[in-house]
């Protein structure tokens, strides 16, 4: 009897799982507010896994996954939730990673996201940055800024995801969402593209390479909103890691560059709640202001830290200081934060 995919992700909504994961030899293993959580079922066949790919891809991907061995598309259970998927191989074998997309997109206060993320949403040019490690919740925040302007603002919104995860209806904003794969080649297309689509912003998914970084500066540059994430740990490796992109020769001009339209960094990660039923947002907030930009022209991004310290009154704080906060207000305890913040 094959088993079915719709029924376990039905199973990992009812238990408020963020991702599920197949792979055979073993029953499928929910993430459940951070912890890996395996379900007391049988293990898992490879006919099974074959058979629940089978279920949900895309006639039109089943031979990207020949060829490529792996795969990223969105799946949706009607009334239910929708899905972000990667099924891949392993071992001559398919697996599956599953990311949970909840139907309703959160607001910025649903998240207890800091004030500040209204200010930055409704800027009106500049480069936005949100960063952190694979499932600290960055195309959630993004999201939700997004939802922010729909309600409060009226412009042109283009998003380039891969997959779309979230669905966004038009309110005041137009919100034309572009998935890289089906509705253009690649992120750094798309981004061209896009310049010549009467934008007010444009949210990338994905900041891979030289190609979207430098299309996404330029931009910001000629009088758009451009949101993106990276993969970095916080708001000074994120312009470190933007400037190491370019060849030695042009790194200077780049820092004169993002000096001018970087707008704000959003660093953050998911901590475990102290009575394991949830996860809280911690966050590490950069504005550009005069200080920040004389420092990323003068190639003192090392100073960036003491500028976050001392500058809370524009919103800035750096991610140990929204940690300790979390610490005082009792919803994180120790074991959850002692390896973000330093013994004073």
């Amino acid at each position: 009897m094959g088993r079915s995919l719709k029924k376990l992700l039905s199973e990992a909504i009812y238990l408020e799982a963020s991702d599920i994961h197949l792979t055979i030899g073993k029953p499928p293993v929910l993430r459940i507010h951070g912890e890996l959580i395996t379900l007391d079922q049988e293990s898992l066949k490879p006919e099974d896994i074959k058979e629940m790919v089978e279920e949900v891809l895309p006639e039109a991907l089943k031979e990207q996954l020949e060829t490529n061995r792996e795969v990223d598309f969105s799946y949706g259970i009607p009334g239910v939730s929708r899905f972000r998927l990667n099924a891949y191989y392993q071992r001559s074998h398919l697996s599956m990673a599953i990311r949970v997309i909840q139907v309703q997109i959160p607001s910025l206060e649903d998240l207890a996201m800091p004030s500040v993320l209204k200010t930055i949403a409704e800027k009106k040019q500049g480069l936005v940055l949100v960063t952190g490690p694979t499932g600290s919740g960055k195309s959630t925040t993004l999201a939700a800024m997004i939802k922010h302007m729909n309600e409060n603002v009226k412009k042109h919104i283009i998003t380039l995801e891969d997959p779309i995860e979230y669905l966004h209806k038009h309110r005041n904003c137009i919100i034309d969402q572009r998935e890289v794969g089906s509705d253009t080649k690649s992120f750094s297309t798309g981004l061209r593209s896009a310049l010549r689509q009467d934008p007010d912003v444009i949210l990338v998914g994905e900041m891979r390479d030289l190609d979207t970084i430098a299309t996404a500066i330029t931009a910001a540059e000629t009088g758009h909103l451009v949101l993106g994430t990276l993969h970095t740990s916080s708001a000074a490796a994120t312009i470190d890691r933007i400037i190491d992109v370019f060849q030695p020769s042009q790194q200077a001009q780049i820092r004169i560059q993002l000096a001018s339209v970087l707008a704000a960094v959003i660093s953050q990660r998911l901590l475990t709640t102290v009575d394991r039923r949830g996860r809280k947002a911690a966050t590490e907030i950069l504005v550009n202001n005069y200080a920040i930009a004389n420092l990323i022209r003068n190639e003192k991004i090392h100073q960036i830290e003491n500028v976050l310290q001392t500058s809370r009154s524009e919103g800035m704080h750096t991610l140990e200081m929204s940690i300790r906060q979390l610490l005082t207000d009792r919803l994180i305890d120790y074991e959850e934060a002692k390896h973000y913040i330093k013994e004073r």
